[in-house]
């Protein structure tokens, strides 16, 4: 088989594990463990949690010590193994554990994936810039394609949605070891310390006044990334009372699917964006996009307001990729260049870690809030929140945040 073709696999079933309980396990724990709000958002924290220092530590294993692809299927076993834990509990604490235990093993191989491939594509002598991209553009299809899978088999209130995702990740902890090796560059990693491997020399960037501000920004905006992985089927569920024929109760993970679509046609829009708006005004579209996401949500219904629903999910490209790029370019022209993949590390540090963290805990919160003593969510004013949340960061970036410098990077 050919070897971008292997890769191509790889990618495809990296994201099929994520894609197969990422948007759908919200409902599962509210629907059929009856977990409240908080609950729910704590185990979607798990995933920040890990992102916060895993990556680097298992990242530090694989530069030094052992290839790869063997860092990389030893951590999908063990977090195929906590799901299938996972799918066995129905208590908080016992299913919060094995969760935990399963984003501390799966969100590194994320960056590993990428690893693997970068070495693999550079040793064969491959343009990585121009082979890449369409490599990893399967890895969103298969996320997409397990959203779907666990719908249409009506898995989307099941454990069984688990059960598919630790089989996927077991199948592809077998293939890694069919992927050619990745060995440590030993002269390479030897000479960087432990502070940089873990990206922590990238702090001394907090000394420059506007590129500390971005970071809280990215910290703050990245509170919002989970609020709908984590509610978006919570809140469809609850409509099967008052619309119980309607497309989005009955395939809440189809609906939700126009979400990553629209992802991967907004990556195509973005040097458009950037060329002709500057990467500042890229963001703040981007904030503003989250504000009418969460809007929108609080505003549609699965019946007569679908409409509202599917613009949600096609803003949701724009307020996603224009963040999680534009910022990264941003990162990648402010750092210098003897730190730019420490900052970058940091900028996932802060977004999908501590960001994430906290509007984990603070949307399960928002979501108690308005949930009466009978469990009736009132998704409106909830989802309202969330959008008024919004539109105070876009505010503050607009006042606040004026590095002009960046006005010039069109690219």
């Amino acid at each position: 088989m050919p070897i971008k073709i292997r890769l191509t696999v790889m990618n495809f079933f990296q994201f099929f594990v994520w894609g197969s309980w990422l948007i759908s396990l919200g409902g599962y724990m509210g629907n059929q463990l009856g977990f409240s709000g908080l609950q729910i958002g704590s185990v979607y924290s798990t995933m920040g949690i890990a992102s916060v220092f895993m990556p680097g530590l298992l990242g530090i294993v694989a530069d030094r010590w052992v290839n790869a692809e063997r860092v990389f299927a030893l951590a999908h076993f063990i977090a195929a193994g906590a799901l299938i834990a996972a799918a066995g509990m129905t208590d908080f604490a016992s299913f919060y554990t094995y969760m935990l235990v399963h984003s501390l093993f799966y969100m590194p191989t994320l960056a590993l994936s990428n690893s693997v491939c970068y070495n693999v594509l550079t040793r064969r002598n491959f343009d990585v810039v121009k082979t890449f991209p369409p490599i990893r553009v399967w890895g969103t299809v298969g996320f997409i394609v397990a959203m779907w899978a666990v719908d249409l088999l009506g898995w989307t209130k099941s454990a069984n949605q688990l059960y598919l995702a630790a089989g996927a990740g077991l199948f592809l902890g077998c293939y890694a070891f069919t992927v050619p090796p990745s060995p440590p560059y030993l002269d390479e990693t030897r000479k960087k310390s432990l502070m940089s491997s873990l990206g922590l020399d990238a702090f001394v960037l907090f000394r420059k006044k506007n590129i500390a501000l971005f970071f809280v920004f990215s910290l703050l905006l990245g509170a919002a990334l989970q609020i709908t992985n984590a509610f978006g089927g919570p809140f469809l569920d609850d409509f099967k009372t008052k619309y119980p024929d309607s497309f989005g109760v009955k395939h809440p993970n189809l609906l939700l699917s126009i979400s990553q679509i629209s992802e991967t046609l907004f990556i195509l829009l973005i040097p458009f964006f950037l060329t002709r708006f500057g990467i500042r005004n890229v963001i703040l579209f981007s904030i503003v996009a989250w504000v009418l996401r969460f809007a929108l949500f609080g505003l549609g219904n699965p019946d007569d307001r679908l409409y509202l629903l599917i613009l949600s999910m096609i803003i949701y490209g724009m307020a996603f990729d224009f963040f999680n790029i534009s910022g990264s370019l941003y990162v990648e022209k402010m750092a210098e260049p003897t730190i730019r993949s420490s900052a970058q590390g940091l900028f996932m540090i802060m977004t999908n870690g501590f960001g994430a963290i906290i509007g984990s805990y603070g949307s399960g919160w928002v979501v108690d809030h308005f949930t009466d003593s009978g469990g009736v969510r009132d998704w409106p004013n909830i989802w309202f929140t969330f959008a008024g949340y919004a539109l105070a960061l876009a505010v503050l970036f607009l006042l606040v945040f004026r590095d002009r410098r960046i006005e010039d990077i069109k690219r």
